[in-house]
């Protein structure tokens, strides 16, 4: 098992928390994710190498690694990423 821990930006709420959560672990390989919005930590644990596809689907989510560019489209993005997990949950 592979163990990795992301900082990200935009993680506000439990909202978030759950699109997040549903979003990687609909990645082939992730085992478990957890989620620490005090810390904006995303944890994930997975089979196999697959960083790089975890950090593309926070991306696109909305939730960008802290140092990479949090764009406003990013910003808008875990708006309404954000609001659909509250739904959900």
């Amino acid at each position: 098992m592979r163990k990795a821990e992301i900082e990200v930006e935009n993680l506000k709420c439990g909202g978030c928390a759950a699109t997040i959560k549903k979003g990687l672990l609909s990645l082939e390989g992730i085992e478990d994710v957890t989620i620490h919005i005090e810390n904006s930590l995303v944890s994930v644990t997975s089979k196999t190498a697959v960083l790089t596809a975890v950090k593309e689907r926070l991306s696109k989510l909305g939730y960008p690694e802290v140092g990479d560019k949090n764009t406003v489209l990013h910003k808008a993005k875990s708006f309404v990423s954000c609001a659909v997990g509250k739904i959900d949950s």
